[in-house]
């Protein structure tokens, strides 16, 4: 008797396809809860007693805000477009790139003199500290770019946050500087070229006037050179910024795109005013003049287009001299790094809790493959034995 139900049970355990419900699982685990209990504890005291000699870390942070488009922006459309002091991405971007450069580590490392700090033989190494104390974020909703230090010394944590707006400051107002002083150079050298144009053009219409003393045209006549000679200088000012626009993005870019609007806006403003034709040569508002009449209206318009770019330029020339000589701030300071008060890291508690989780499932995965284990091999022996 006692050998049939042995060999029924042999039968049954063959035919199981060896899935536990939920019952057999929870009596599996409860068979060895001495085991899963206790390796968790075991963990979770190690865990802590470890993270009694893991040092407090303390986070410094400090936030501000680019402004580099409000300062270009008084530079006026051009100044901000040849110099574009940053051109290219956006100003929070090439911020974050600036911080990660060792334009900003290397004066950063010499001020606190954080070779000796760390004890670091080469300079390569010391940026690798920077970069695993230093984290830069920019604010996708914002633009708020956001740095935060992280020392084992509170105060260090701060005057490092702080060091990295103050070189960034530096950095980016002695480009800006340069800048101004390229642009002030670029339209010192349009004023000459202007000027030499103007000289010509005026020299053609006084020699003009002298000829034909007689000659004279209406006030309506005047009123429409001096518009289009205006949105001709416009024109002509848009069409530089264009070209530089083009050399720093692609012609999918809304920046490129923006330009060529306003460049086809003011050609049709242009053709609007001239006529049909809108050739540089075409005279507004003539009807049928005299050819003589045509000639001293096309000579004026041409000494009025000069004029007002010289103006243009003057005042772009004026706004670049000051800009030179200003000291402009890139960025608003939104928060100064402080000494912090509280450590950020190591979090004792997290950590015990992660470490008794942790070590809790993995022993009850350990139990309960080990038992399925065991039952796959108890099945194979038993087909042995059965066998034989």
């Amino acid at each position: 008797m006692h050998q049939s139900e042995q060999t029924s049970v042999v039968m049954d355990e063959s035919a199981n396809p060896q899935i536990h419900g939920l019952l057999d699982y929870l009596e599996i685990l409860a068979r060895r809860w001495r085991l899963i209990i206790s390796v968790p504890l075991v963990a979770s005291v190690i865990t802590a007693v470890i993270s009694l000699f893991m040092p407090n870390i303390y986070t410094a942070t400090t936030m501000i805000i680019p402004t580099d488009e409000a300062i270009m922006a008084q530079l006026g459309g051009l100044a901000a477009m040849v110099g574009g002091a940053l051109g290219g991405k956006t100003n929070g971007e090439l911020y974050v790139t600036m911080l990660k450069s060792e334009a900003i580590k290397d004066p950063v490392i010499d001020k606190f003199n954080l070779m000796n700090r760390f004890k670091l033989k080469f300079r390569a190494d010391a940026y690798k500290v920077l970069d695993n104390k230093v984290d830069v974020s920019l604010g996708k909703m914002d633009g708020v770019l956001t740095i935060q230090v992280n020392d084992k010394s509170p105060k260090m944590a701060a005057d490092l946050a702080n060091a990295y707006v103050s070189e960034l400051g530096k950095l980016a107002a002695g480009i800006q500087t340069r800048k101004a002083s390229d642009n002030k150079l670029f339209f010192q050298k349009q004023i000459e070229y202007t000027k030499s144009n103007l000289n010509k053009s005026e020299e053609a219409l006084k020699e003009f006037q002298s000829k034909n003393k007689s000659f004279s045209v209406s006030d309506q006549a005047k009123a429409s050179i001096e518009n289009v000679a205006q949105l001709r200088a416009q024109l002509a000012i848009r069409e530089v910024e264009l070209g530089t626009l083009q050399r720093q993005f692609t012609d999918n870019s809304q920046e490129v795109k923006s330009a060529k609007a306003a460049v086809a806006q003011l050609r049709g403003q242009i053709t609007g005013l001239e006529g049909k034709n809108g050739s540089s040569s075409s005279i507004p508002q003539l009807g049928k003049v005299p050819q003589l009449g045509q000639e001293y209206l096309r000579l004026m318009r041409e000494f009025k287009i000069q004029e007002a770019m010289l103006e243009m330029l003057v005042k772009q020339h004026e706004i670049a001299g000051l800009s030179e000589n200003k000291d402009m701030s890139p960025f608003g300071v939104l928060q100064k790094a402080n000494v912090p008060d509280k450590k950020t890291k190591p979090i004792r508690r997290n950590m015990v809790l992660k470490a008794f989780f942790v070590s809790f499932f993995t022993c009850s995965f350990f139990v309960l493959y080990s038992d399925r284990l065991r039952h796959i091999y108890s099945q194979i022996r038993n087909r042995v034995f059965k066998t034989e």
